[in-house]
């Protein structure tokens, strides 16, 4: 595994790097910086400002595709890298399986006043916050790195908003980011993948829902739900009750209804004869009564849903009676992940409250927000 740090100055870069070194044994690997240092981690007077998060001596390889080739033939080893200086270094390390790119931000008041910090620490004057603001947007968008665009490229997306290490710490350990589902998804991650995708066909009004069986890692048939064939889709008037949203509550009028549940589609797609015996239901939504009692007949094994529904307790009764097991799979988390509660305006507050000699130290000396 390679995990790919990137981010904004004093976003919490080195300091997870620390943390997946320290904790989790990775090895740091870098590539050096051929070009100068960028003005945003520079000083008032324009003095390069060093990162106070000690690191162990990282490998070392002079370019992208040296330091590939070697982690490539050493993949089931975990290294970590902020070696990510452009857009095309993190797609030359996407191309391998065993590369995540985890992405590092925070509010851009916070990230000036952890480098502040910095700078007093070491001495020095820091920019003013304007000057910080424009030194940061010249880096993150300049043409020849396009490290803005990143983000959308990253599988996490982290908000570090904690103020002290032990509290990201604990958030890291939550997230689990050396889940190895995470570089390749277990049959429940990738057939509720496939089912999510589904559920984006649909064109109920009331509630997207997406649907897979499955026999023996085998897809069999997929469905989402909403209006039959040949009629008007439900999100064009299709459906005169899922379109009255406003009067009528969840359950209710189900009989006036015309849209075919995600589950009902698969089935009717599939076919008893082709579901056969060892056939499992993925479903974004745990099954509604009605379309429970079809899956109990069609001869479903096991059912396995992402959110909860109203009806979960008497389908889970039902299931249960008729011998089928039934289970939720909440998937890694991805996306942007807030690792902290603490809003902008108290975090500025303690920033200024506090003393270098109050700053929030880790055990080794250094500041927590690196």
């Amino acid at each position: 595994m390679l995990i790919g740090i990137c981010g904004g100055i004093c976003a919490g870069k080195a300091t997870v790097q620390q943390y997946l070194i320290e904790k989790h044994g990775f090895t740091p690997i870098k590539i050096p910086r051929i070009d100068v240092t960028p003005s945003v981690e520079k000083s008032a007077s324009e003095a390069h400002v060093p990162s106070p998060v000690p690191t162990p001596q990282p490998l070392t390889y002079p370019d992208v595709n040296s330091l590939l080739d070697f982690v490539t033939a050493n993949w089931q080893k975990p290294f970590v890298t902020t070696s990510i200086y452009s857009k095309e270094v993190a797609e030359i390390l996407s191309r391998r399986p065993f590369f995540i790119l985890l992405h590092i931000d925070a509010p851009i008041s916070i990230r000036w006043q952890r480098f502040k910090t910095r700078c007093s620490e070491t001495g020095l004057v820091p920019p003013s916050l304007e000057s910080f603001v424009l030194r940061n947007d010249e880096h993150m968008y300049a043409a020849n790195t396009n490290l803005a665009a990143l983000a959308s490229q990253a599988q996490i997306k982290i908000l570090n908003t904690a103020v002290s290490l032990q509290h990201l710490h604990k958030s890291l350990d939550q997230l689990d980011l050396t889940d190895p589902t995470r570089l390749r998804p277990s049959w429940d991650y990738y057939f509720m993948l496939m089912a999510s995708l589904a559920a984006r066909r649909s064109n109920c009004m009331k509630r997207r829902v997406g649907c897979v069986l499955v026999r023996h890692s085998r897809v069999i048939a997929t469905g989402y739900n909403g209006t039959p064939r040949n009629t008007l889709n439900c999100a064009s008037g299709g459906c005169p009750r899922c379109n009255n949203s406003g009067s009528i509550s969840g359950g209710a009028s189900l009989s006036t209804c015309l849209c075919i549940h995600a589950e009902e589609n698969a089935l009717l797609e599939a076919g008893r004869e082709r579901v056969g015996e060892g056939a499992v239901l993925y479903c974004t939504t745990c099954p509604c009564l009605t379309c429970s009692i079809k899956i109990v007949q069609v001869g479903i094994t096991e059912v396995v849903y992402g959110e909860k529904y109203y009806m979960d307790a008497e389908a889970a009764k039902l299931f249960t009676q008729a011998g089928i097991r039934i289970r939720q799979f909440a998937a890694p988390e991805t996306g942007l992940v807030d690792l902290g509660s603490t809003s902008v305006l108290d975090q500025e507050k303690m920033f200024n409250s506090m003393s270098l000699d109050h700053t929030q130290v880790m055990p080794n000396g250094h500041a927590a927000h690196s």
